[in-house]
């Protein structure tokens, strides 16, 4: 299994495993199967059932490459459509545990996510995916043409992990919050802080403690911190968003 290391906006070096190409063609061929068994819900149960293939028989051939467009919409953008909604991942992606996620360790955009999908006219339609399969071979972090542009990459969601590889945190049960509005952060941000903290608690590296505790103070809107240290500040942070998010 490739080792793909992704190097967050702070340096921070995270490793992750390269989703492997099997895996990515596996999701793939489940994402067809699904698109194919649409289209034969549309084409050969919905037009015969309210006889819509003879209502459109009766128009003019622009009209009909329309109508049909219109039908295949939804296997046009599938692939967009639920990456965008799922986080980076398919109904196919999902079931195989893998996901689409930038380089730089943060949540892929919608731009990305376009991006990826506009490519696949070379990666994957042309050629039956000879040029993604090359791409994907040849690229030292599994990346199609798609994936390279965009700056993504597909990793595996299957590494065993501890609760200290995580965003979660011990929490007793009378533990009392300090700062709502840590709930302004995602899991990814969460991620990153704690995978940061620990690198710069370790290494008693004060200047990225303070560098990170003023982006956490910006992106949750914190006007002024409880703590006396930026130790104890970033981990009530980490707790207090372990605690928001887990009773939601």
């Amino acid at each position: 299994m490739l080792e793909l290391q992704i190097n967050t906006t702070q340096n921070v070096n995270i490793n992750f495993t390269a989703a492997s190409v099997g895996e990515r063609i596996l999701a793939y061929g489940i994402d067809w199967i699904i698109k194919f068994a649409y289209m034969i819900v549309i084409f050969y149960v919905v037009f015969d059932i309210f006889n819509i293939g003879d209502q459109i028989s009766t128009l003019d051939t622009w009209s009909q490459v329309a109508i049909i467009i219109l039908f295949l919409l939804p296997v046009l953008f599938y692939t967009l459509s639920f990456e965008t909604l799922l986080d980076g991942q398919t109904p196919g992606k999902r079931i195989l545990k893998i996901q689409v996620v930038k380089i730089d360790g943060y949540q892929a955009s919608l731009a990305d996510y376009v991006i990826r999908w506009f490519f696949r006219i070379v990666d994957i339609n042309m050629m039956s995916g000879v040029v993604a399969l090359i791409s994907i071979i040849s690229s030292n972090k599994n990346q199609r043409l798609g994936d390279i542009s965009a700056g993504t990459a597909v990793i595996s969601l299957k590494n065993k992990v501890h609760i200290s590889h995580t965003i979660l945190e011990d929490l007793k049960e009378d533990y009392v919050p300090c700062y709502p509005s840590v709930i302004r952060l995602s899991d990814n941000d969460a991620r990153i802080i704690k995978d940061t903290f620990k690198v710069a608690k370790k290494s008693r590296d004060y200047n990225t403690l303070i560098k990170l505790r003023s982006k956490i103070m910006e992106v949750a809107e914190i006007k002024e911190r409880k703590q006396n240290t930026d130790v104890e500040f970033i981990d009530v942070i980490l707790k207090d968003y372990n605690y928001y998010t887990q009773n939601m």
